[in-house]
């Protein structure tokens, strides 16, 4: 059976661009993996990217955190999907998340949990990081991947007078792990879903 190239996209928001580097060195890490990526900003979105994310197999969000939980123009777009809800336009597909704050925990997983419920009001499979916590021993660093220690998405910090320079090379490798990830992930629900169609057949 030939292997299926899935369709990522990725629907962010970078308020300072910080998240905007997580956002490229996501969708390096789905392209390395294979797949064709799709990058949205969403204070920005087009009937045309709507359409994009319609059409893809997974859909990542990304977003700062901003008081605990995600921007208020990714809150915009959120909002907005629920004409999707409605036609369940994004139902089956996988979802993922990265977010980015100047603290450690900065209530990063608020974002996350955010990302969480909002996949799964779409009717969405979400896809975990996939990576134990890294720096949690004396054998560790803070140049481990998931140095953070977030399970359910990829995160980063960044100090906040800080430029996009700032954002830490752990975190942007975590992100294009994410990236891959996701992309594997879909690529097996993808075949599957081919080989039972053909079983049926």
């Amino acid at each position: 059976m030939t292997a299926i190239r899935p369709t990522i996209a990725l629907a962010y928001h970078s308020g300072y661009g910080h998240t905007a580097v997580l956002a490229e060195a996501v969708a390096r890490g789905a392209a390395a993996a294979g797949a064709e990526v799709v990058t949205i900003a969403v204070d920005t979105i087009t009937e045309e990217q709507w359409a994009q994310l319609d059409a893809a197999d997974a859909i990542v969000f990304g977003s700062p955190t901003y008081m605990g939980t995600a921007s208020g123009a990714f809150h915009v777009f959120a909002e907005a999907t629920s004409k999707r809800w409605y036609t369940d336009a994004w139902k089956d597909k996988l979802a993922a998340g990265f977010t980015n704050s100047a603290s450690k925990s900065g209530d990063k997983a608020g974002t996350l949990g955010f990302f969480q419920t909002l996949a799964a009001q779409h009717g969405m499979t979400w896809v975990n990081l996939g990576l134990k916590p890294g720096w949690n021993a004396t054998t560790g660093s803070e140049n481990d991947l998931n140095r953070l220690g977030f399970s359910n998405g990829a995160a980063a910090s960044t100090p906040a007078d800080s430029g996009v320079e700032g954002v830490h090379k752990a975190d942007i490798a975590t992100a294009e792990h994410l990236g891959a990830h996701v992309t594997r992930h879909t690529g097996i629900v993808l075949a599957g879903r081919a080989h039972l169609a053909a079983a049926a057949a």
